[in-house]
């Protein structure tokens, strides 16, 4: 379903990925694991069309997506769930949800995938008339996440889930994602839990100062000395 060949990608003269090379197909629930600063987040920006490549290629569906602008990818089936929310804070919960179906022209369909993100997270079906600027911060989360599910994406691009999030939440937030793989939504996950998420993705990539330096499933990485040491505290 999505292929990087030879990515680089780079911040004016500052050069950030470099020979990027991933995959994932179908169905799959992908993990992208690596320190701070290594360039995950700009991996998930160039796949989303927030950044131009500098070099190599982005094929989703075997169709080259280099030069698609932001507002494509959605319409194309790709939906980027980032670390910064992007909430409408002055705006109800259901209609942030609901503005997040915006590419959905069907109403009952609209309506059907609102309940499905209720069943996924309660918490938000009990808030919907609450505006989005006054939730805490874990409630934010999983509103974007279930934001971006509302336009029944074939791609999920997650980026950093449990970020500032208590525990229980993470718990909550890690279980969703597994159930909408199991609904058939494949996803890419960039997330510093590494141990967290190894247990629940198929396959991962270890993206190190810009380049994939391992890959493997992701019951093999878990048992690989260098993760153990680098992520694992083992």
């Amino acid at each position: 379903m999505l292929e990087l060949k030879n990515l680089n990608a780079s911040y004016g003269f500052l050069q950030v990925l470099w020979d990027v090379s991933l995959t994932v197909e179908e169905g799959e629930f992908v993990g992208l694991i690596g320190p701070n600063g290594a360039g995950k987040t700009t991996t998930m920006r160039t796949i989303a069309g927030l950044m131009t490549p500098k070099g190599g290629d982005v094929l989703f569906k075997g169709t080259w997506m280099n030069a698609v602008p932001p507002h494509r990818t959605t319409h194309m089936g790709i939906s980027y769930i980032s670390e910064s929310l992007n909430l409408f804070v002055d705006m109800s919960v259901r209609e942030n949800l609901l503005m997040g179906a915006y590419i959905v022209r069907d109403r009952d369909r609209q309506l059907e995938t609102l309940e499905f993100v209720y069943e996924l997270f309660p918490r938000l079906k009990e808030r919907e008339s609450q505006l989005a600027g006054t939730m805490s911060g874990g409630e934010r989360k999983m509103l974007a996440i279930a934001r971006g599910i509302m336009s029944n994406p074939q791609l999920l691009l997650v980026d950093e889930p449990s970020l500032g999030l208590a525990p229980h939440l993470v718990t909550d937030v890690f279980r969703a994602l597994q159930t909408l793989q199991e609904a058939g939504v494949t996803i890419l996950l960039v997330e510093q839990r590494v141990n967290a998420t190894l247990k629940i993705t198929d396959r991962a990539y270890v993206l190190e100062q810009g380049r994939i330096v391992m890959e493997g499933p992701s019951s093999e990485l878990m048992a690989n000395p260098h993760v153990k040491n680098a992520y694992l505290g083992i």
